[in-house]
């Protein structure tokens, strides 16, 4: 314990624990405690439904093809931008001593062994591969879609109990895919407060509650939810 500390002094050791607590707390109240009081989130899975109901009325799909594919290429973008990243952090990982002369030539810097600057880069790199994981496995769920639309029943062939069940199946699936996308786009928020642990570990903890409290106006209390709801 003594040798962690050394390495992890006490404040940036409750930095780490208070990024994980408030990331992991957030998400839990977000997407599922909350989920039914998260007004944006309600808002735009009754469009999704709406949308895929609306789909199982049309012939023509292509419409509905050329949206999620809209959604696709978003989530390719992040993905391949998120590799760019990792590439990057990896190239700093392995500078390690370059980034301890700059951070030391930093006034307002606190000084740092090179053993913690590697554990900051490296919880940096940790942060993108989760966002990373993320934003393929909504690519995954987007192309599921793509085949629940394929698949789904003509309007001459569609019966009573596909008319009511399908769309919805469909739109828990581009529900999930939402979801997903948005833990990748946090891990983008969350990573870049972490570099703010490159300074001080109290910013660090300022700019976790600052990135938190971001994130709950846009859910709750946003110009585009009262849009949606008005």
């Amino acid at each position: 314990m003594s040798y962690i500390l050394d390495i992890l002094p006490w404040p940036d050791l409750l930095a780490v624990v208070w990024l994980l607590v408030f990331w992991a707390g957030y998400t839990l109240i977000a997407d599922k405690l909350g989920r039914h009081h998260r007004k944006l989130a309600q808002a735009m899975d009754a469009y999704r439904l709406q949308w895929m109901q609306r789909m199982l009325e049309r012939d023509n799909r292509m419409a509905d093809v050329n949206i999620i594919i809209a959604h696709h290429r978003s989530g390719a973008l992040f993905a391949s931008t998120t590799i760019l990243i990792l590439a990057g952090i990896v190239a700093v990982l392995g500078n390690v001593d370059r980034l301890v002369v700059v951070i030391d030539q930093l006034s307002f810097a606190v000084i740092a062994s090179r053993e913690l600057l590697e554990l900051k880069v490296v919880l940096l790199l940790l942060i993108f591969a989760y966002g990373f994981f993320k934003f393929a496995w909504c690519l995954r769920q987007y192309n599921n879609t793509l085949i629940l639309i394929g698949a789904a029943p003509l309007p001459a062939d569609c019966d009573a109990a596909d008319a009511v069940s399908y769309p919805g199946k469909a739109a828990r699936i581009l529900t999930r895919a939402n979801t997903t996308f948005l833990r990748g786009m946090r891990a983008y928020y969350f990573g870049l407060a972490s570099l703010a642990w490159f300074l001080h570990p109290y910013l660090f903890m300022a700019a976790v509650v600052l990135v938190v409290l971001v994130q709950y106006r846009r859910d709750y209390h946003s110009v585009t939810l009262k849009a949606l709801v008005d």
